[in-house]
């Protein structure tokens, strides 16, 4: 190899590199199954919750549905804070959220697939210290398929 060629050769070893390095980085957040993998986030049964809720236990229930899920239903679970993921880190510092206890249960939910937001929405709240976060499994979706208790969303203005 002439001395012109190594710029080449090592831009190329570089590309490699980084190309290797950004699918190992991908693969290893994401589980065999292609949901958001995180050890410390636990999940809890639509049955569970709605047992819950019947028997008026002290929980938080948050909706981090988008916006559009959000407003294209009337109804939340019965309870539930709404609030945008993006905004969530920003929004523990006001109310209702700034009064939640650190080490009451926290219960997340959104309409996504794979429960991909209310995963986030869960490691965004044990990183902000608190204790008992759980991501309602299946969601929004699995919510309304077993009756779960809904009341009318608050109507914007």
């Amino acid at each position: 190899m002439s001395f012109k060629q190594w710029p080449h050769f090592f831009f190329l070893v570089a590309l490699t590199l980084i190309g290797l390095s950004a699918g190992s980085v991908q693969a290893s957040s994401r589980s065999e199954v292609g949901q958001p993998k995180s050890a410390a986030v636990e999940f809890i049964t639509v049955e569970e919750l709605k047992s819950k809720i019947a028997k008026k236990e002290r929980v938080t229930i948050i909706d981090v549905r988008s916006t559009d899920s959000f407003s294209s239903s009337d109804v939340k679970i019965k309870g539930a804070i709404h609030v945008k993921l993006r905004r969530l880190k920003s929004r523990l510092t006001f109310q209702p959220l700034k009064s939640v206890p650190r080490n009451g249960e926290v219960i997340t939910y959104c309409a996504c697939p794979s429960d991909e937001s209310s995963v986030r929405a869960a490691e965004v709240l044990i990183d902000a210290g608190f204790k008992r976060v759980r991501v309602l499994k299946g969601g929004w979706q699995e919510w309304m398929k077993v009756g779960g208790q809904v009341e009318q969303r608050p109507k914007s203005s």
